[in-house]
């Protein structure tokens, strides 16, 4: 097996005299695979946002039938705190499994595998009836959702041309920000149905799952024309997967350059992850218990105010993601002009500041249209450097492999993130006034990890991908 990882074949930079603008230099295939690709990451960060707006309601409901009393918030924020930690310790798990099956099999199997996979447990999410049966389904679901993205980035990476490479993956990020739009929009129908009594607030958050499972469908267009690309089926054809198998994790962490690479990417990918799903997502947690109280003091009924909460929780998530839209994209153009150690820089300490801000200030329903776009942007821009490096640190052989590692293995440590937001919730500031607040804004110090990993990162803007 050939594991040559000689330097002179990923220093050369990119040189190409078509100055056309990226899309122009794809043809209708390309368009196809970016097509299939975006639509199965659509799909998964739809379903990422589901469990986010449909969260604190179903926790609200499945602890209740285990307590046999209504929760306090604080119990439903520190439960359900545990059950994101269980859902990220999910997608850690699927996505090192299917990173690796992704280079042993194959990019297209894979993908095909994880869309049925958290399709499929999305929807058996919908049935729970306990904290238990909800956050073993959580757990199957995140084994799709994590395989899926390595498999689908590196597939793109090595179809499109090596200058549309990060503009496409770039894209191929910001357009993730259409799935948890759409499932933000799933959740604004659900709460106007609940406001007007036409849905019990129980059916709507087991509804906002069985949407879920629509991305099964996308598995049939993936079998009709999708091929594996020409990089992967020539290395494949070197050895076989067994011998692969051998050599994968091996060369991984026993050769010193994919080593570094893999370690500064788990420790960049673990300041973000924690910082979106331990703080960043709970926004929409924030905004429920802040706007119930609002909506208590006004004197409405449960039940109104139950759709008017879930409501503007979709409205909150629609906004965030409006604004991770232009931040994913932008990360791309800024880093092509100043490259991906300084874009990453900024992204980081902007995010630490604007997530921060949210937290500390966020009171009314003017805030939702400015202070979550702006904290949308800052966090969600760190993604998408990561759909862009990511694959530009490893070589064929073992670019899902790593990309997962760096992608999904940060997800084993962020697990630690949202048990430790609802600890500090529900525990450490629970004699504050809205406690919640201190504890985002202690959590925000994680951003930081990220600033110091940095001068550790290879720089790898103008450069092709290793082989």
């Amino acid at each position: 097996m050939h594991l040559s990882d000689d330097p002179s074949t990923s220093s050369k930079p990119v040189f190409d005299s078509d100055n056309r603008p990226w899309w122009r230099l794809l043809n209708r295939y390309h368009w196809f695979v970016f097509t299939v690709a975006a639509l199965g990451w659509l799909f998964d960060t739809m379903d990422q946002q589901l469990f986010n707006i449909a969260r604190a309601p179903a926790i609200r409901s499945v602890l209740s039938h285990d307590l046999g009393r209504p929760p306090t918030d604080g119990e439903v924020q520190e439960y359900g705190g545990y059950a994101t930690s269980i859902f990220l310790l999910g997608w850690g798990t699927g996505g090192l499994i299917f990173g690796m099956l992704g280079d042993l099999l194959g990019r297209v199997r894979s993908l095909m595998l994880t869309i049925l996979l958290y399709s499929f447990f999305t929807g058996l999410s919908a049935i729970s009836s306990t904290v238990f049966d909800f956050s073993v389904y959580r757990f199957l679901t995140g084994l799709g959702v994590g395989g899926e993205f390595a498999v689908g980035v590196s597939l793109v990476a090595e179809v499109m041309p090596d200058r549309a490479r990060p503009f496409a993956l770039g894209l191929l990020q910001a357009l993730s920000a259409v799935g948890n739009i759409t499932a933000a929009l799933v959740g604004m129908f659900q709460g106007y149905l609940t406001q007007h009594g036409l849905l019990s607030g129980d059916y709507g958050w087991r509804g906002m799952f069985l949407v879920g499972t629509l991305p099964a469908l996308l598995t049939l267009l993936i079998m009709r024309r999708l091929k594996e690309p020409e990089r992967w089926q020539a290395m494949a054809a070197e050895s076989s997967a067994g011998e692969r198998l051998r050599a994968y994790f091996g060369e991984l962490f026993g050769n010193p350059r994919w080593t570094r690479n893999a370690v500064v990417g788990l420790l960049l990918a673990s300041s973000g992850i924690i910082g979106l799903w331990g703080i960043g997502f709970f926004s929409i947690d924030l905004q429920r218990f802040v706007f119930r109280k609002v909506f208590e003091e006004r004197g409405l009924p449960k039940e109104q105010i139950d759709g008017l909460v879930g409501f503007w929780a979709g409205v909150t998530s629609l906004t965030l993601n409006i604004g991770a839209f232009f931040g994913v994209y932008g990360f791309s153009i800024v880093t092509h002009h100043l490259g991906r150690r300084k874009t990453f820089a900024i992204s980081f300490v902007l995010a630490l500041f604007s997530t921060a801000f949210v937290f500390s200030c966020f009171r009314t329903i003017a805030d939702v249209f400015w202070m979550i776009p702006i904290m949308g942007f800052c966090q969600l821009a760190l993604f998408g450097g990561y759909a862009i490096y990511f694959p530009e640190l490893f070589p064929t052989r073992l670019r899902s492999t790593g990309t997962s590692f760096c992608y999904n293995g940060a997800r084993f440590v962020a697990a630690l993130g949202p048990t430790m937001l609802g600890l500090l919730t529900n525990r450490v500031f629970k004699d504050y006034h809205e406690p919640m607040r201190y504890a985002g804004v202690s959590m925000c110090a994680v951003f930081l990890i990220g600033l110091i990993v940095l001068p550790f990162a290879p720089e790898t803007k103008g450069q092709p991908l290793p082989e």
